[in-house]
């Protein structure tokens, strides 16, 4: 049913996770960066000068995050490609784009888990109406990630997870 990638793909990406996201300095972060601004860390063709060496130095953080996809899908499918290290003008909208599609790209992943579950003719038809809801036909754009509802989207689909509880109580 859910035909997106949801897997990162870094080469394809504009190292968004690595310039939209602040950290403060923690257990997770070696130093506080704010949003917008570049790691430290990164090279200048998007790779992390310290990857191999990231929980030593004090980035668990970076080690644990994942955007499921979104990163690469936004800078490839929304913005076409373009990067922020182009035009530092994109380096907001794309982080701006990169939020809600991240939160898509989690939702979708939730959906596709529950896809597992024997679902009945009712609860697929709720989970494929969502799954569209999430991935629509004519792909996402910098304007429709803007105003796509996505608290309400991820209500909708927290409540048909809720709906599912007598799957999980029944196997065990």
């Amino acid at each position: 049913m859910i035909k997106q990638d949801l897997t990162s793909d870094c080469s394809n990406c504009a190292a968004l996770c690595c310039v939209v996201f602040a950290f403060d300095k923690s257990e997770s972060f070696a130093v506080d960066k704010a949003a917008g601004e570049v790691c430290a860390n990164l090279d200048g063709s998007n790779r992390c000068r310290i990857f191999a060496e990231r929980e030593t130095l004090g980035f668990r953080g970076c080690m644990t995050y994942d955007c499921h996809g979104a990163g690469q899908r936004v800078t490839q499918e929304v913005f076409g490609g373009r990067s922020w290290r182009n035009d530092p003008g994109l380096t907001s909208r794309m982080g701006a784009a990169l939020s809600v599609m991240r939160r898509v790209h989690e939702q979708l992943l939730m959906l596709r888990t529950a896809e597992k579950f024997p679902l009945d003719p009712a609860e697929r038809e709720t989970a494929r109406m969502l799954v569209d809801s999430l991935s629509p036909g004519t792909g996402w754009t910098e304007q429709s990630l803007k105003t796509f509802a996505i608290d309400a989207a991820s209500r909708k689909v927290a409540t048909f997870l809720r709906s599912l509880r007598h799957h999980v109580t029944n196997a065990s």
